[in-house]
């Protein structure tokens, strides 16, 4: 048995904390889930995650089969600057 735990993402939920609009906000994916934030936010968070699937997507693989590190990483360089 190998003592190494391999970990995985098999979800990824954003949540946004941002609004006073009273607004609800919620986009769903196969991948990913928003919820919450005001407009620019939850767009935003949107995305960053759906170029995020799609870097992976480009690989080969998706959220079950790629290394934390690796989903991270595309995170930031995906997060939209202001």
């Amino acid at each position: 048995m190998n003592d190494e735990v391999k970990h995985r993402i098999v979800h990824i939920l954003g949540i946004g904390l941002d609004n006073q609009d009273g607004h609800t906000r919620l986009t769903r994916a196969e991948q990913f889930t928003i919820a919450g934030g005001s407009e620019q936010t939850h767009e935003r968070m949107t995305e960053t995650l759906i170029k995020t699937c799609e870097g992976l997507e480009r690989k080969g693989r998706s959220l079950h089969d790629a290394d934390p590190r690796e989903v991270a990483e595309l995170i930031e360089r995906n997060t939209p600057r202001e």
